[in-house]
């Protein structure tokens, strides 16, 4: 019997199950989930740049309509430009400030996306900044380092590493650099697997943090070989499931202090089951879907390497394992990953949480929203955070 035989009556044979059309459904679905996309959907129309009123006119969308500062990509991500605050809205146009065109010629582009990113490099902060490589299993991951603006009165030398989300890079983390600088961290911006700039795994495929944390392992070994006396590891989206398997799995987990989270993933199934009901998929094929990628016989389908261990990533089950300063931001009104998740942890563990609930904020955009809220969390959640101890006594 060939291998996709096996497969199938291991999973219960999907095609008895399910109509083909279905099959066919939930093989796509499952496949999207693990596989880095190529590209992203630009799902806002631009109508007009005005260059000499500093103005640009986008089509009414969820997106378009935040308020707040953000980057916006154009023609195929082949230029960028900032834009600010909202100054008129029509039920089909918003018109918004141009803050300014990094590169590409947005006169000409028809179509955008909305990004939190905003900054492209740490050196735009006016800090200095070092690229650096961190060596991991699979090869050297390029990692920007930007010191702290003053050594620490106490001599500590605590480091942050910054871990990104799924389908983005390290230069969506630098938003958090300035609140460590100031509190005398080192902050480490890294990449990790299949993320377009470390090196692909064998199976390029996603592990949703469940292969990603080896990287952030060797991220904090590098943080330790270079003097750091204590670490916070600070994840977005993904990079929230990926820094808590670091924690949970890392020898190098002692010198971790605390962990902060922007709108993260505390638990996959439920992101998953609710990205599922958004695109109005079936109970069945969501169920479906989570078979494909979390058991054994479904990653010859899925071109997995291994299984995803989803019940080894959900911790509001695992909320007893957790011992440190967590502090976690996320919106009631995400749109992506819903809040449930990280509510339920804050209920179950309010002794170490500390979870700011923003309104109105979309997916890992609580700084572009809200800036002043978003630093002020951080930095006296920072300021409070016990640095005990020098792991390499």
């Amino acid at each position: 019997m060939p291998w996709w035989g096996v497969s199938l009556v291991a999973a219960g044979t999907l095609a008895t199950l399910l109509t083909a059309g279905a099959a066919a459904l939930t093989l796509f679905v499952a496949r999207t989930i693990v596989t880095p996309p190529k590209r992203r959907e630009e799902n806002i129309r631009i109508l007009a740049v005005r260059p000499d009123d500093g103005t640009i006119v986008l089509s009414s969308t969820v997106d378009s309509r935040l308020p707040g500062d953000y980057g916006l990509w154009f023609a195929g991500d082949a230029g960028y430009a900032r834009v600010g605050e909202i100054l008129a809205a029509t039920p089909t146009a918003v018109t918004r400030t141009l803050i300014d065109v990094s590169f590409g010629d947005l006169e000409a582009a028809t179509r955008a996306r909305l990004s939190g990113w905003y900054y492209l490099h740490p050196s735009e902060l006016g800090v200095p900044t070092e690229e650096v490589a961190v060596q991991t299993e699979l090869g050297p991951a390029p990692a920007w380092r930007v010191p702290p603006a003053e050594p620490r009165a106490d001599g500590r030398m605590p480091w942050v590493i910054q871990v990104h989300g799924r389908a983005v890079r390290r230069t969506e983390t630098i938003r958090a650099t300035p609140i460590f600088r100031e509190a005398g961290y080192t902050t480490l911006m890294v990449s990790y697997r299949n993320d377009g700039e470390a090196p692909f795994s064998l199976d390029r495929r996603y592990g949703l943090g469940d292969t990603e944390w080896r990287d952030i392992d060797a991220a904090m070994a590098y943080a330790k070989e270079h003097g750091a006396t204590d670490l916070v590891l600070m994840g977005w989206s993904m990079g929230g499931a990926t820094v808590l398997q670091a924690l949970t799995r890392s020898e190098h987990a002692e010198l971790v202090r605390g962990i902060a989270l922007d709108s993260p993933v505390i638990d996959w199934v439920t992101a998953l089951r609710y990205q599922g009901t958004l695109n109005r998929l079936p109970t069945p094929i969501s169920s479906a879907v989570l078979a494909l990628i979390g058991k054994p016989w479904g990653r010859r389908l899925t071109g997995q390497g291994r299984a995803i261990d989803l019940p080894r990533l959900d911790f509001v089950a695992r909320a007893p394992e957790l011992n440190l300063p967590i502090l976690l931001m996320h919106s009631v009104d995400d749109g992506f990953v819903p809040v449930t998740a990280s509510r339920a942890l804050a209920e179950e563990r309010p002794d170490i949480v500390d979870f700011e609930a923003f309104t109105g904020a979309a997916h890992c955009k609580l700084w572009n929203y809200d800036r002043p809220r978003w630093t002020m969390a951080i930095r006296d959640w920072l300021a409070a955070l016990p640095l005990t101890g020098d792991p390499r006594d």
